[in-house]
């Protein structure tokens, strides 16, 4: 499945709710998220849209931590 291009950082944040990570720092414009169950931690830029690049680094920082594979990840997205 190809990554959409059009995420932006709401998007991601409503994901990372889903998956039950919480809010707990920015400095500028990334927002760190914490998963305390799995303590997992992740930054993610406030840019609208998240660079292709960055975007695929955090599907697979969130595949390796979630049991989760990338189209699950992508399927969820898509129903936000």
């Amino acid at each position: 499945m190809k990554i959409p291009r059009d995420v932006d950082y709401k998007k991601i944040k409503k994901l990372l709710k889903k998956l039950n990570y919480l809010e707990i720092k920015q400095v500028g414009s990334h927002v760190r998220f914490e998963n305390t169950d799995l303590k997992h931690r992740i930054t993610i830029p406030k840019h609208n849209p998240i660079k292709l690049g960055t975007l695929n680094n955090i599907l697979n920082d969130l595949t390796k931590n979630n049991n989760l594979n990338k189209e699950e990840i992508l399927n969820i997205i898509k129903s936000l």
